[in-house]
């Protein structure tokens, strides 16, 4: 219960700053175009995305922790990804007196003998190590490390999330996290994920949007999602996309929708639906009555066992919340292409 404690208390104090930055952005957005001041317009408008968007990685690191949230494994420069973070990284709380910070990237090839003695695989490994010469870490501290909500910061600092869910993807990565601390001396963190040749690309975000596929004449999308918001905004990028937009707000409604005559070029449906059919139930029936439907499904959860299924079928795709307009319109133009 101290641990639950703990959990709950850090996650209230997180959200609740995060809320006060969203519905305090929205608040004087609205003030400001009630009064026809839009000179700080654009400023509210990020404040509210950057909260939303931080809301959504802490969303997400909960639902790692509780192996709800599958990975999506990509290729990755590691020495640009650390240069892009080097504001976010803590090592330098363990240095209130100042110190040396130490990022380092190498391919390691390891043996059996080493890949045994690592818990790992041997094979080729990226390791990125984080070394700092702060005030270290007690064996007992370093032991329980990698615990689930354990934390020496003080309440509402921090959840104890953090290296647990760190862990936990190098591990279901086929990788491994390593802790090396002296107390009063500092501590190195070394972490090991699978070396692959391929090249990381890049998208230009804003151009997603620009470049997806308008519809064709008469083409019509069946959106169900039980949260109105969330239905109203899908519809209105369908809308820019030139589609026309059947709403449901359960299996039932659009089982009806299906089972009729109106023409549904793609279905984009919610996988948790209330009324007993869930998103997966619904696209099987869909696929029975239309076969060559083409299906996006949009959860919560990326995990495929959310929807009780093996894989994904051809013609069908996924995409978790929360998700951005651009990133909607990407995975239309990818099922659209198919």
């Amino acid at each position: 219960m101290e641990a639950v404690g703990q959990l709950t208390g850090g996650l209230a104090h997180d959200f609740n700053n995060l809320l006060t930055g969203i519905s305090g952005a929205l608040e004087l957005l609205q003030i400001r175009v009630s009064q026809g001041r839009y000179k700080d317009v654009e400023r509210y408008i990020s404040t509210a995305q950057g909260a939303a968007n931080r809301a959504a990685a802490l969303t997400h690191r909960l639902l790692a922790f509780s192996r709800r949230q599958t990975l999506d494994p990509k290729a990755t420069d590691v020495n640009r990804l650390v240069e892009s973070m080097t504001d976010l990284i803590n090592a330098r709380d363990a240095m209130p007196d100042g110190g040396k910070l130490k990022i380092e990237t190498a391919n390691r090839t390891l043996d059996g003998v080493e890949a045994f003695s690592f818990e790992m695989r041997a094979g080729d490994y990226v390791c990125l190590s984080v070394a700092d010469t702060g005030t270290g870490m007690s064996d007992e501290v370093v032991h329980r490390a990698f615990d689930p909500f354990y934390t020496t910061k003080p309440l509402g600092q921090g959840t104890g999330l953090g290296l647990s869910m760190i862990y936990g993807f190098a591990k279901q990565s086929g990788g491994q996290v390593r802790i090396s601390s002296t107390l009063g001396s500092g501590t190195t963190i070394h972490l090991f994920l699978p070396r692959h040749s391929e090249q990381e690309k890049t998208v230009d975000s804003s151009a997603v949007f620009s470049s997806a596929p308008r519809a064709g004449v008469g083409e019509t999308v069946l959106v169900v999602d039980d949260e109105p918001s969330v239905r109203m905004l899908i519809t209105e990028v369908f809308a820019e996309l030139g589609y026309t937009a059947v709403e449901a707000a359960d299996g039932a409604s659009a089982l009806q929708v299906l089972r009729s005559d109106t023409r549904i070029d793609l279905l984009v449906t919610d996988v948790g639906l209330p009324g007993g059919m869930n998103g997966r139930q619904l696209a099987d029936y869909g696929r029975t009555a239309r076969p060559t439907l083409k299906i996006l499904f949009i959860t919560g959860y990326a995990e495929k066992a959310a929807m009780g299924m093996d894989g994904l079928d051809r013609g069908m795709a996924i995409l978790t919340k929360p998700f951005a307009m651009d990133g909607l319109a990407a995975r239309i133009k990818e099922l659209i292409l198919r």
